[in-house]
């Protein structure tokens, strides 16, 4: 499913101006959300991919290279590229879908410091069904009340500038977009809420895909209380958000792995 890309014009990268101790910070934090994903189902082959803008840069971010498993990422093997589709530091290429689709989501959203995107199954199967995916029927499903969109117009693979620019504006103000019969990609201010989004989001779609799957009518929360109860959620998320990567971290750490290398 890989696909080439052109390199696009553009000036030198200056890479002097990095921080490298928060470029490794980030590094390791981006390499434990692959692998404890991987450990959750939530990739598919060496197909779906995570970026985070690289600290302190809004030209530049990191992304993984095409061929690996989610299971294999390292912090050392995460590639940096710029909006150009050059590869400034690392081993490789991502694939092309992936330049496309971060590239431009990345440029275009500058709030979007981080962006995951994956087929992970039960949001998938939402994102294949008719009407809103989300029917906010289940707790952990209201932190995401009023913060998805969907983006109804399924173009096949990404594989120009003009399809990122678009899955782009489709998120718009949200955090989390639909992309029917595809998946899903969530974006976050930080590495740590785009991770937190991501994990409950796939729970909130697997506890709603099992509870229809009983033939029982949906209950819906009432809209009022789901906006309170977002809202209490969303105070918390930060912290909670950092608690949640701290502790991945911890336990992959606590299992051998090997993702901070």
């Amino acid at each position: 499913m890989a696909h080439e890309f052109r390199v696009v014009e553009g000036g030198k990268v200056d890479l002097d101006a990095i921080d490298r101790e928060a470029l490794w910070q980030a590094r390791v934090d981006l390499a434990a959300c692959f692998r404890m994903a991987a450990r959750y189902g939530l990739e598919e082959g060496i197909c779906n991919h995570f970026s985070a803008m690289v600290p302190g840069r809004n030209d530049l971010f990191l992304v993984n290279p095409y061929g690996l498993a989610f299971c294999e990422v390292t912090a050392s093997s995460l590639l940096v590229c710029d909006f150009h589709g050059r590869v400034v530091e690392g081993e490789g290429q991502p694939e092309a879908t992936a330049f496309f689709i971060h590239a431009r989501l990345h440029r275009n959203l500058p709030r979007a410091r981080a962006a995951f995107h994956t087929h992970m199954p039960y949001a998938t199967a939402l994102s294949m069904t008719e009407g809103e995916p989300l029917a906010y029927a289940g707790q952990t499903a209201l932190k995401f009340y009023g913060r998805t969109a969907v983006d109804d117009a399924y173009n096949g693979l990404a594989l120009d500038e003009a399809e990122g620019d678009r899955i782009a504006a489709t998120l718009g103000d949200a955090d989390i977009v639909f992309l029917r019969n595809h998946g899903v990609m969530v974006t976050g201010p930080t590495i740590a809420e785009a991770w937190d989004d991501l994990y409950y989001l796939e729970r909130a779609a697997e506890v709603q895909v099992k509870a229809l799957s009983t033939g029982r009518k949906l209950l819906p929360v009432d809209p009022a209380i789901a906006k309170a109860a977002a809202a209490q959620m969303r105070e918390g998320d930060p912290e909670s958000a950092r608690l949640h990567l701290a502790s991945i971290k911890r336990v992959l750490t606590s299992d051998g792995e090997d993702f901070d290398s």
